[in-house]
């Protein structure tokens, strides 16, 4: 059993701390964010603590602080609690092997290109199909994308550990985890199910995971 590592012990106190400081800016309800979003008389405050998620750039209430605070946000206790639970599993053994410079860059990269493979498909679906423009006005928060490259992590660098899973109630090997997992969020994504989640986010932060450690393995790493 691996300790917690230092860098996964501060994302872990950042991520909680945000959570409950964001809460002093207010918690609009639901009924008042389907009014923000469709642009009926809304203003930037009337967001309250989902100003720190992030907007889609051409929307009204994107601010450029959104693309890092947005990483640290969840919309409620089980988003973080979930996010937090596989930072906690899967990230100490990827520090212990890499160090704490490497995994963090591993960490914020992968968060980073989930957000940006997010935004493509964001924009694909505004100017490809029948969906509304005012799905720019969205917001998108949360650790997943993040998360996702430590599976995808986890699962290069220590794939035949086993993985016991709860549902089904059976072990399965990290690879063979991580694909299976990955798979379905594609085909989520791409079927739309779901809505309220950000598929492609989960997807870019395993790809962005996947594509880093091939770099390393070929040419190395600075850290």
């Amino acid at each position: 059993m691996y300790r917690i590592t230092d860098v996964v012990k501060h994302l872990l106190i950042i991520n909680i701390l945000m959570y409950l400081g964001s809460m002093l800016l207010g918690n609009p309800s639901s009924e008042l964010m389907f009014e923000l979003i469709n642009e009926q008389d809304g203003s930037f405050a009337d967001w309250g603590r989902y100003r720190l998620a992030m907007f889609y750039p051409t929307s009204e209430y994107f601010m450029p602080f959104q693309i890092v605070t947005h990483m640290f946000m969840h919309g409620d206790l089980g988003h973080l609690f979930f996010n937090m639970f596989a930072l906690f599993m899967f990230g100490p053994p990827l520090e212990e092997r890499w160090g704490a410079q490497r995994f963090l860059f591993y960490y914020l990269l992968t968060g980073f290109g989930a957000l940006g493979l997010h935004l493509i498909a964001q924009q694909l679906e505004v100017n490809w199909t029948d969906i509304s423009p005012y799905v720019k006005n969205v917001p998108v928060l949360g650790a997943s994308g993040a998360v996702f490259g430590l599976l995808a992590g986890y699962g290069m660098m220590f794939p035949n550990s086993v993985i016991q899973l709860i549902i089904p109630p059976i072990p399965l090997k990290a690879k063979y985890f991580v694909l299976i997992y990955a798979g379905v969020e594609l085909f989520l994504g791409l079927g739309n199910f779901n809505a309220g989640v950000a598929h492609f986010a989960h997807v870019g932060g395993a790809l962005f995971g996947f594509l880093l450690i091939l770099y390393w393995r070929r040419f190395g790493s600075r850290f």
